[in-house]
């Protein structure tokens, strides 16, 4: 299936992926789900490859150029992502130590908190769901958005000016 992906359906596919999924997150927090601050980290992709997506969807007819750059910068962006998720995910399964600021004591040791925000332990999931925390499911979505743009980008650069 990933190979006969074009670049616009590519770019089509992370927009509406990359938007419903940060979409479920803002709907976990509004039921009552708060974020960690490495949970608020990992939306930063989705902030950059929503717009990123919207103007290449735009933009895509009249420059192959623009659009096999930003398949690039797309694929980048969600590579990062996955090996961030991947990341929080072992501090959530204790593999590996977390930032002291949200783990652990969650940094009470260094002096009195900070009382005006929610302290929300990083290696603590909200919630699971199939077995994997949210950050778990940001690495697996990213890796698949990371797959879709270099299909995008495969196809892109194997096939005629006539796409």
């Amino acid at each position: 299936m990933l190979t006969t992906i074009t670049p616009q359906t590519a770019v089509r596919l992370i927009f509406v992926v990359a938007l419903a999924t940060i979409l479920g997150a803002w709907i976990f927090e509004y039921f009552g789900y708060a974020p960690c601050e490495l949970c608020l980290m990992q939306r930063w992709a989705y902030y950059a490859a929503i717009p990123l997506s919207a103007i290449l969807l735009v933009t895509s007819r009249a420059s192959s150029g623009l659009l096999r750059s930003g398949l690039i910068v797309l694929s980048l962006i969600w590579v990062a992502s996955m090996i961030f998720g991947i990341y929080h995910s072992g501090v959530e399964w204790a593999w590996w130590p977390g930032p002291t600021t949200c783990t652990g004591s969650g940094g009470l040791s260094d002096g009195l908190p900070d009382l005006t925000k929610p302290v929300v332990m990083c290696d603590k999931p909200a919630i699971r769901i199939f077995g994997l925390s949210l950050a778990g499911w940001n690495a697996v979505i990213s890796a698949g958005l990371a797959l879709v743009s270099t299909a995008g980008l495969r196809r892109q650069g194997s096939s005629s000016v006539s796409q």
